[in-house]
């Protein structure tokens, strides 16, 4: 891989431009070319030539997407992109479009391919730079059109009898073309192939890295805020968390966090986040126990949509009305991560929506405050580096992810005191028992969910009917895709023994074996 040394070239930091044209792993490229330590942003395919060159990137990468090149009204860049100078790799259809805005031709293929899949490089260059000739690859396809006959210009680096132009590339104008997706974990050798186009064909420096973003976030923070107050929206997990350190190294005492106790958390909390902030740190917090108020919502309400909703327009409310005793405040902070801008602004293309998002919601018209996001350009693996690189504790940096409503969306169907306590304390035991065991940090996710289903149970000589609980636990690289985590078998039963002996209220423990897809991690 050439090009790997930083050079002395003064100027912005590099960066490559990512356009969506609707693929679900659009978001894994980006993430793979940033811890490569190089800058890169996701914009919609219909960005324009002025906006593009605006941007200034080194290299563009056209993701793939589920439309055929050939179909009326399909998504398609300004042609321009492939004469801007700069390196551009296309994957999948965005190889497909790359070579039918070039001459070349597209067909449906009569041989799908969705899955693992085979090829052979051909040619050790551009992409394949370190790769010997004639080596079989393993790599995940998932397309149903090919490229039938390449542009002029272009020979092929890597194909097989059903893809024959599987990597293709014209070495004149730095055009590279992918079938398969190099970005996902099942195309083993896929971050050298990213690597050799960010640092071999657009010749990159590795410069982005966590101390120098808070570097320079701590400029700039100081320089937009100035000498105004601050207030934060604290919740315990690990986003809030570390845009108030981050906040805190800028602006010091002009920060004040807020926290709601919805009544939603997790056993000990609420306590854990008056210990780490209001003693470790030292942060100005005010703690606002609202729980009465959220139940109150909640009240009688099956629909998870409906739950997400209330949860978010409520915390909104009871921040507003404590944001009023701030009078100076200029400012409000979040902690909007990248995928929450790019999933509530509809960057990603003609992607289908999973569900409705609550973590990234409008100020209120008269709350009169501006909006702070110091970490709007960050993802979740980022945000934990840049929290063990501002001295938070592990035990906040590695915390599971955890939903904004809580476990209003982990006690199916109707919400209540009585059932968030049954549950509050059998997640506990779970995950009491899985650190113990070593499993907690094996797995992306660890959870427990109560269901509203009764079932006959016998508890010494007398007969039971109650509620039933699912334990949840996943594994995976990004969340994106999971799959259910094979934990021991006695393991199990002592979760299951624990739980039913110590909760009262539930009877029977069932363990979730799906993977996501076809489900999804959470239950609602």
């Amino acid at each position: 891989m050439r090009g790997r040394s930083p050079s002395r070239r003064r100027g912005p930091p590099d960066r490559i431009l990512v356009l969506d044209f609707g693929s679900q792993t659009t978001q894994l490229i980006a993430r793979r070319i940033r811890e490569l330590h190089v800058y890169c942003e996701i914009a919609p395919f219909s960005m324009s030539l002025k906006e593009i060159r605006a941007f200034a990137p080194r290299g563009v990468v056209l993701s793939g997407g589920p439309a055929s090149v050939y179909a009326e009204g399909a998504p398609a860049c300004d042609p321009g992109v492939l004469g801007l100078g700069v390196p551009v790799l296309g994957i999948c259809y965005g190889q497909q479009l790359m070579a039918s805005l070039l001459g070349g031709r597209v067909v449906g293929s009569q041989q799908r391919e969705f899955g693992r899949a085979r090829v052979r490089v051909l040619e050790a260059t551009g992409l394949f730079e370190g790769f010997d000739a004639g080596q079989p690859l393993d790599v995940w396809m998932s397309h149903g059109d090919r490229v039938e006959e390449l542009p002029p210009g272009f020979s092929v680096q890597a194909g097989s009898p059903s893809t024959p132009f599987a990597a293709v590339f014209d070495p004149a104008r730095r055009l590279a073309g992918l079938q398969f997706h190099p970005e996902v974990v099942h195309t083993p050798r896929g971050r050298e192939l990213l690597a050799n186009f960010v640092f071999g064909l657009c010749g990159c420096r590795p410069g982005w890295t966590m101390e120098a973003f808070i570097e320079r976030s701590v400029r700039e923070l100081r320089a937009r805020i100035g000498g105004a107050e601050v207030l934060c929206g604290l919740s315990g997990g690990v986003d809030s968390a570390v845009a108030a350190a981050l906040l805190q190294r800028a602006i010091g005492k002009q920060l004040t966090c807020i926290f709601v106790d919805n009544g939603l958390l997790r056993k000990g909390e609420a306590a854990s986040v008056r210990e780490v902030f209001g003693r470790h740190f030292g942060l100005e917090l005010t703690v606002v126990d609202a729980s009465a108020r959220f139940l109150e919502g909640l009240a009688g309400v099956s629909d998870p949509e409906r739950k997400r909703k209330i949860i978010g327009e409520l915390f909104v409310r009871v921040f507003e009305q404590e944001a009023r005793r701030h009078q100076d405040a200029r400012f409000l902070a979040q902690g909007t991560l990248y995928p929450d801008v790019i999933e509530s602004t509809s960057v990603r293309g003609p992607a289908a929506t999973i569900k409705s998002h609550h973590n990234v919601g409008g100020l209120p018209e008269d709350m009169h405050l501006e909006l702070v996001e110091p970490l709007r350009e960050l993802f979740k693996d980022e945000v934990r580096r840049l929290g063990e690189a501002l001295g938070l504790p592990q035990h906040i940096v590695q915390r599971q992810p955890f939903p904004g409503p809580g476990l209003g969306v982990r006690v199916v169907g109707r919400v209540t005191a009585a059932r968030l306590a049954v549950l509050r304390e059998a997640d506990a035991i779970l995950q009491e028992e899985l650190a113990a065991s070593g499993h907690l940090q094996q797995t992306w996710q660890a959870f427990a969910i109560l269901l509203p289903v009764r079932s006959v149970g016998v508890m010494g000589d007398e007969r039971t009917y109650e509620e039933t609980l699912v334990v949840r636990a996943v594994t995976s690289q990004d969340g994106m895709t999971a799959d259910w985590a094979r934990l021991p078998a006695d393991l199990l039963a002592q979760i299951s023994g624990r739980i039913t002996n110590e909760v009262s209220g539930v009877n029977r423990v069932l363990l979730d074996i799906s993977s996501k897809p076809p489900a999804t991690i959470e239950w609602e």
